[in-house]
């Protein structure tokens, strides 16, 4: 999954719990709550819930805080997080919504 950079410190303490490097021996991973049931959904182009996904225990395996910087490049900042699970099912309560439509003034 990859997102816009944002100011939110939400997704790299999630990560620091599966492994936080230098906090002493014993204590690098919250064995306790490192993994989360989490619930993904899917817009359509309209703003639109389309489908939904229930991930069952899921911890992060990887994360990068921060895409590739070249001065070069037209880019946006983009930060990337891997998520591994123990299951998932869809979400059939979420249904497909109809597409809105307009009529243009004449």
């Amino acid at each position: 999954m990859g997102r816009a950079l944002r100011r939110r410190r939400q997704q790299s303490r999630r990560a620091n719990k599966v492994w936080n490097f230098g906090s002493g021996l014993g204590a690098e991973v919250s064995l306790k709550d490192f993994r989360k049931d989490v619930i993904l959904d899917v817009y359509n182009e309209a703003g639109q819930l389309a489908i939904s996904y229930k991930i069952f225990r899921a911890w992060v395996s990887e994360f990068q805080a921060l895409s590739d910087l070249d001065a070069n490049a037209n880019a946006v900042a983009i930060q990337h997080i891997k998520l591994e699970n123990e299951g998932w099912e869809r979400d059939y309560d979420v249904t497909e919504p109809s597409e809105p439509t307009f009529v243009e003034p004449a």
